[in-house]
């Protein structure tokens, strides 16, 4: 019998996060329903063994070697059966009703193609950029204007309201198979950052829908900090030159390329 659901995780290394996140999945209501593919990309720390022992069920896919994020993804999209597909990372906590919410959700929107819970951080604040808008160059220049005059992020991350939105996250990212059979797998040409902007924008390109589903809530460990991480925000902003790239004209790649250095300096990543 296909399976309602099916939960797609990428890890490289996360052995003790990748456990809680699986512990979490199967203490769900709907775990009778549920299909959990993880694809590893070549990890050295004992994941591959881990689940073998405590989570026999679980669909393993061994790579030989870090592919990425977005084409391990894909993997996963290629080997799962179920109804809707979620991506989700595996430093995530993931409470016991929160999947059948992702579930009835895009059973009562059929004009779906996407949609994301409210990730919640440790603290249990909601946690920024689940959610947002293509990054065009008003909207950039928006953002940077908002963090610098009023020194606040441009969308209210504490929102409880369902909305139409144009990306969530792909840390806790719900798809309907027939959408992503329409649209495609993610951008493999994309390293980090932005893959789920691409793949949403793609989503509505062909129709679909993309929500913010605050109903919904996953607990999200990782932190959100790209100062934390020295090579992130060159990966950002390479992506979104890419993005740029890929969608948008000349004139706006041109102004990506002029007023990038003032906007590093505004938003200060």
């Amino acid at each position: 019998m296909r399976p309602a659901l099916s939960v797609i995780i990428v890890n490289w290394n996360t052995i003790g996060l990748l456990r809680d996140c699986l512990q979490s999945l199967f203490a769900s209501q709907s775990a009778d329903a549920l299909e959990i593919v993880v694809v590893d990309n070549a990890s050295t720390d004992d994941s591959v063994g881990m689940i073998k022992r405590k989570f026999p069920a679980v669909r393993l896919i061994e790579n030989t070697q870090n592919v990425g994020f977005a084409r391990a993804n894909n993997q996963g999209l290629a080997a799962s059966q179920g109804r809707y597909v979620l991506l989700l990372n595996s430093d995530t906590l993931v409470p016991p009703s929160a999947l059948m919410q992702l579930v009835a959700f895009m059973d009562e929107h059929p004009e779906a193609g996407a949609s994301g819970p409210c990730l919640l951080q440790p603290d249990r604040r909601p946690q920024p950029f689940a959610f947002g808008s293509d990054p065009t160059p008003a909207y950039l220049l928006r953002r940077a204007l908002t963090l610098l005059l009023l020194r606040r992020p441009l969308h209210d991350w504490n929102t409880d309201h369902v909305q139409v939105v144009d990306w969530v996250s792909g840390a806790g990212l719900i798809a309907r198979r027939e959408a992503v059979e329409q649209v495609g797998p993610l951008d493999e040409a994309i390293f980090m950052y932005f893959e789920d902007n691409d793949w949403c924008l793609r989503f509505r390109q062909h129709g679909w829908k993309v929500y913010y589903n605050p109903e919904a809530t996953i607990i999200h460990l990782g932190s959100q900090s790209l100062k934390q991480n020295p090579e992130a925000p060159k990966a950002y902003y390479a992506s979104l030159q890419y993005f740029y790239q890929k969608h948008y004209g000349l004139i706006s790649q041109l102004w990506l390329q002029a007023c990038l250095p003032l906007y590093r300096l505004m938003v200060r990543y």
